[in-house]
């Protein structure tokens, strides 16, 4: 039992020929997308050959790969283990790119493996460290597609048209929503050419989204897997169809792929949810859908205000420095206006009523605790806000 560094190792030695791709080969590539090819794999349009990871280990800029300090030691076990793998030895990288727009709050990126067997693996980037990155993922509740979306149609046209012959398209966390989106909102011709879907733990759509693309055409080839207490993965999703993953650590920190447990050449698969896990994913889903347009553009706006008065651009930054990021955090949400400190109030209270509404349903006497923890939480932000005024 072990992760998909240990699976690196251990199948390492298989050609595709002998074992074929699977889903675990799928979330190692989701997870080596996450590096930093800048300047190192060329772009997406550009004339020039895709690059060996031979080439990548050898570059005077090699280090550049692992600028995202969450990941870097895990990240270089991944890349050393991809390298010194037959299975992957050969791979070749291109069509990369990377986005990061402020004033559109948009962090795409994206890059296109071309695997030892000839076939291709498209790949979305999750959200990064950037603080943007993170606004980008509240803004897919929104009912329009958002940037990052129509790019990622755009990015799989275009890197379609560099290919021959079928491929897969995958992603972790936002990637696998952008991977999903994207084949499903792609040109017919490209659609008809991808062999599988992989989207691990990624958010879903909301139904509008949905009813706008041809998921119907592509349902039957998405491979979706979540870890056991999957939060993210369970936003906006209501298909249902997914595989749990167990994972060797406890709650939202399954998300991280690192985390995801492996049997030989699969996953280890768990029958679903913790309860509890996905009583609230479903409570909260139930909330983002009962909010208006306006109301959930309040609610990530000024979230997303306030982490900005950190003044910090991105996670790492934030968390390392926490002390400072929350008192300036507590001076922010004093200076929020009156009406839209009371717009927050109402929105959080909604969802504070939604659960505890599922809780008197479920008619269990513990429930009744927790859902006066509950309310005693809104009644203690309420507090905070009258006294900021």
């Amino acid at each position: 039992m072990g992760t998909i560094i240990d699976y690196l190792k251990e199948y390492g030695e298989y050609m595709l020929e002998e074992k074929g791709f699977n889903e675990v080969d799928s979330l190692a590539l989701s997870q080596f997308a996450y590096l930093k090819f800048d300047g190192l794999a060329p772009e997406i349009g550009e004339s020039k050959p895709m690059v060996s990871l031979q080439e990548l280990f050898e570059h005077q800029d090699y280090d550049r790969l692992y600028a995202d300090e969450r990941y870097r030691e895990d990240n270089t076990a991944l890349f050393l283990g991809f390298v010194h793998s037959k299975r992957f030895h050969e791979m070749k990288v291109g069509n990369y790119v990377n986005q990061i727009d402020l004033e559109t709050e948009t962090q795409f990126s994206a890059v296109t493996f071309r695997l030892p067997n000839g076939v291709y693996y498209v790949a979305y980037r999750g959200t990064d460290e950037t603080i943007v990155g993170w606004k980008e993922d509240l803004n897919l509740a929104f009912s329009e597609p958002v940037r990052g979306q129509l790019m990622s149609v755009d990015y799989l046209n275009r890197a379609a048209d560099a290919m021959t012959g079928d491929f897969y398209v995958g992603g972790h966390s936002k990637g696998g929503n952008l991977a999903t989106y994207a084949c499903m909102n792609c040109d017919e011709e490209v659609r008809s050419r991808i062999m599988a879907i992989y989207d691990h733990d990624g958010p879903g759509f909301r139904p509008e989204i949905m009813a706008q693309g041809a998921y119907d055409e592509i349902a039957d080839r998405i491979h979706k897997t979540i870890p056991h207490s999957s939060l993210v993965g369970m936003l906006l999703y209501s298909d249902g169809a997914y595989r749990v993953v167990e994972s060797k650590t406890i709650g939202l920190a399954q998300h991280n792929p690192y985390t995801w447990l492996v049997n030989e050449d699969r996953f280890k698969m768990v029958n679903e949810l913790y309860a509890g896990r996905k009583f609230l994913d479903e409570a909260l889903n139930q909330w983002i859908l009962s909010l208006s347009q306006e109301q959930v553009r309040i609610f990530s706006d000024t979230l997303y205000q306030v982490i900005l008065a950190s003044e910090t651009d991105n996670l790492i930054d934030f968390t390392a420095n926490w002390h400072k990021s929350i008192h300036k955090i507590g001076v922010a949400l004093k200076e929020i206006e009156p009406q839209t400190r009371k717009n927050i109030i109402q929105i959080m209270k909604s969802l504070f009523d939604i659960i505890s509404l599922q809780m008197k349903e479920r008619r269990k006497s513990k429930n009744e605790l927790q859902r006066e923890k509950f309310e005693q939480g809104i009644a203690q932000l309420e507090q905070m806000f009258t006294k900021s005024e």
